[in-house]
């Protein structure tokens, strides 16, 4: 008999609340190499565990003869607080929406591999687009840290694979960082 999708939601929210207390042991930064950190006077405004998966498609490069790989789609995963309830979600972009309707996309501005070989790299992200009123409407930067899984399939990508499309389960705390807070003017 399947499961229901509120006894999924149940144990991605518990599975979410586990990993994400873990991560939280610890101070924000501890173990995010230099080059990830976000900028100075940025205060922390929002912590979230992601659930999910990265998609990736196999496709030939535009080499000449072809090259065939799995190329990086998308991210689709839910955002969990440290309590395990739902915050929000994570998709293509980068974008990440909370469930207040606020939304942040983000570019690259540095990489780490992280830790775990077998794991998608640790990411500093800038904002690059912001919109709605809410928890994500000042954020500025977002490291991806702490991340478990979400590499490409290690399963070949060949032309009579053409098209598949593969969905690698991945967990990751994502970090946001806001403005900083403008002092009050002197009089």
């Amino acid at each position: 008999m399947p499961r229901s999708v509120p006894y999924r939601s149940r144990c991605c929210a518990m599975l979410a609340a586990l990993c994400l207390a873990g991560a939280a042991a610890a101070e924000p930064d501890a173990g995010i190499p230099p080059a990830l950190q976000a900028p100075a006077g940025q205060p922390l405004v929002m912590a979230a565990r992601a659930v999910g998966v990265q998609i990736y498609v196999c496709s030939a490069d535009a080499q000449e003869p072809p090259q065939w790989q799995w190329k990086f789609k998308a991210p689709e995963a839910e955002l969990f607080n440290a309590q395990g309830e739902r915050v929000g979600s994570h998709y293509a972009g980068p974008t990440w929406e909370a469930l207040d309707g606020s939304r942040v996309v983000g570019t690259v501005v540095a990489r780490d591999d992280g830790p775990d070989p077998t794991a998608i790299a640790w990411l500093l992200l800038s904002a690059k687009m912001r919109a709605g009123n809410g928890r994500l409407d000042d954020v500025q930067s977002i490291q991806r840290v702490y991340t478990a899984g979400g590499k490409a399939p290690a399963t070949a990508c060949t032309k009579e694979h053409d098209g598949e499309v593969a969905r690698t389960p991945y967990t990751a705390t994502y970090l946001f960082y806001g403005s900083a807070p403008q002092a009050a003017p002197a009089h």
